[in-house]
């Protein structure tokens, strides 16, 4: 109130002496009061501001005590609960530690199977590195080394083994052979199946049936190669035919003919020795 009573006292004092002043000293006197008219309308524009902001401020702070009192309420209930549950009998506490000794030992069991999952890809990754190396540049085009879950499959193309139409081995199959042979004896745990595979065209040999006949055979003859002229141990070996029903390729071209008709030598750790570990599961019923 003063200021507002000062500004007006001010002008008409400036407009009474406006006579006696000279035009210099009142243009100064009108510059002073249009400055302290806008600091006026200024302050006042920014009290209206901080009364309404801190209006604002006071309706928020009243939300957050009532969202904090509700958040007070609903833990001291929860917690109400959790002391009842805990209180009403001491069989909970004892299924609670039977579950986490279950669940600890299930854990223990998951990490022992991945650990031997790892020693075993390990080891089949170092038999293909080094089977690989060992082949010729002519030899790794009629041969295809793959690690699959564990287990190492060696292809090998008919044209390499066999004689067209045959179960016969050719003389160049005994320099491929040689070294997969001393590959299995370097790996004695393992176990070595010998698949045999045909096209889907009709054997029209004498004495051989069908390509059942043919795969098996070609299987037998690599197995006794194997066992005779390698020594490998016949204990560790397995022959089998899929016959024209295990393509990997479409018969309908001849390329596709050509991957089909192959020779798998599979190479696989020991079954006792994933028994051995589900010897060690744990004797508790599943956790669900």
């Amino acid at each position: 109130m003063k200021l507002r009573i000062l500004i007006p006292a001010l002008f008409i004092t400036a407009v009474v002496a406006s006579s006696c002043v000279s035009s210099k000293k009142y243009k100064e006197l009108q510059a002073n009061y249009d400055k302290l008219d806008s600091n006026t309308r200024e302050m006042k524009g920014r009290y209206l501001l901080t009364e309404r902001n801190l209006g604002l401020a006071t309706e928020r702070v009243k939300g957050l005590d009532e969202q904090l009192a509700s958040e007070r309420s609903n833990n001291k209930q929860l917690q109400s609960a959790l002391d009842k549950c805990l209180t009403s009998s001491g069989q909970g506490n004892l299924n609670i530690s039977k579950l986490v000794d279950e669940i600890n030992s299930s854990n223990k069991y998951i990490q022992q199977l991945v650990n031997a999952k790892n020693k075993s890809d390990s080891l089949n990754m170092v038999l293909t590195n080094n089977l690989t190396r060992s082949l010729s540049q002519s030899e790794i085009q009629d041969v295809d080394v793959k690690v699959l879950k564990g287990v190492v499959y060696i292809s090998l193309s008919d044209n390499m083994l066999y004689k067209s139409g045959s179960y016969d081995l050719t003389d160049k199959a005994g320099t491929t052979l040689s070294k997969i042979a001393k590959i299995i004896k370097d790996y004695a745990n393992y176990d070595v199946l010998i698949e045999g595979n045909t096209d889907n065209v009709p054997i029209t040999m004498k004495n051989i049936r069908n390509n059942w006949d043919l795969s098996a055979l070609r299987a037998s003859s690599v197995v006794l190669a194997l066992q005779t002229t390698y020594q490998v141990d016949p204990k560790r070996l397995t022959a089998g035919g899929r016959g024209e029903y295990n393509p990997i390729a479409d018969n309908s071209t001849a390329a596709g003919k050509a991957q089909n008709r192959r020779t798998q030598i599979i190479i696989t750790p020991k079954l006792d020795q994933f028994m051995d570990l589900i010897g060690k599961a744990p004797e508790t019923a599943p956790v669900k």
